[in-house]
């Protein structure tokens, strides 16, 4: 009989290890509310910074040639109202480069300094410019060339105090699993523009939710892995074109990490319509709900936040 149960047992473990013990729920550190609240608090303070997203009141796309910049209606690009004077000045793009030209009498500056004439671009390079609480810079994306502006005076951006949140659950902080790709990987990757490209993929990562295991394909992040994704709770709940997150790459000698849905937050186009945004690719909509990390924006900035792709 003794027998029996062990040669029972054996075949019990065996096949529990089949069944990847590794992946289901992750241990919990110790007040893990708080370390939750904590890394939440972290995030409101750097939408809130100067250059945070929250501060961002515009994006202003570049034609070739000439455009004439400041707070007036005739102008090619035009700043919000009472911040700038009507005219300000030119900012010229040609051949990929761009550059600005200030009106007389604009005092702005760049690292502190006054400038009436400055590249902004040169295929590398983007300066900032500054006019009173206004911060300006280029950016590229794609084959489309524009002005990002910053108003770091803004009374609602001081006031944000978070987005709704589901409550905090360790039921949502998941083992994973690292499949490594192999080098060169990438997959498609579409931004709210209608724009794709082939962004780099180091891996895939690999989790369960109620005994079911899913998959999401995994983007380079610096040091950690960044990871666009979408659920059923997008449909109700949670922001329309999904939401991200970032997790740790293994340890040394481990296919092992941690994923805490807890952690995961609203894109920037989710709040502000001047961002572009990538969406999840196809893997990443997971037919199963998450309910967990930040929950769809309120109006709070007077902005249309529907989704813009």
């Amino acid at each position: 009989m003794c027998v029996r149960f062990l040669v029972f047992l054996i075949s019990a473990i065996l096949l529990y290890g089949c069944g990847d013990p590794e992946l289901g729920r992750a241990p919990a550190p110790e007040m893990y509310k708080e370390v939750v609240e904590s890394w939440n608090q972290d995030r409101i303070e750097s939408l809130k910074e100067p250059d945070g997203w929250l501060r961002l009141m515009g994006v202003f796309w570049l034609e070739e040639g000439e455009n004439r910049f400041g707070s007036g209606e005739e102008n090619d690009l035009i700043f919000p109202e009472g911040t700038i004077p009507e005219y300000a000045g030119t900012i010229i793009y040609q051949n990929g480069q761009v550059v600005m030209n200030t009106a007389d009498n604009v005092p702005v500056t760049h690292d502190g300094e006054p400038v009436s004439e400055i590249m902004l671009y040169d295929g590398s390079d983007a300066p900032r410019a500054e006019y009173g609480s206004l911060e300006w810079f280029v950016i590229v994306r794609g084959d489309m060339t524009g002005i990002r502006l910053y108003d770091k005076e803004n009374a609602r951006a001081d006031a944000f105090d978070g987005f709704p949140a589901y409550p905090v659950d360790p039921e949502y902080r998941r083992e994973a699993r690292f499949i490594p790709n192999p080098e060169e990987t990438t997959i498609s990757i579409v931004n709210v523009l209608g724009q794709q490209i082939d962004a780099p993929s180091p891996g895939v990562i690999e989790f369960t939710i109620e005994e079911e295991t899913f998959t999401l394909d995994a983007l380079e992040g610096g040091e950690r892995l960044f990871i666009i994704v979408g659920d059923e709770t997008n449909r109700t709940e949670t922001y329309q074109a999904g939401r991200y997150i970032y997790i740790d790459y293994p340890e040394e000698d481990s296919d092992y990490t941690v994923i805490d849905f807890n952690k995961m937050y609203n894109p920037p186009c989710s709040f502000n319509m001047f961002t572009t945004c990538q969406l999840p690719p196809l893997r990443n909509r997971l037919d199963v709900a998450i309910p967990a990390g930040e929950k769809r924006p309120v109006d709070w900035v007077g902005l249309d936040i529907t989704p813009n792709g």
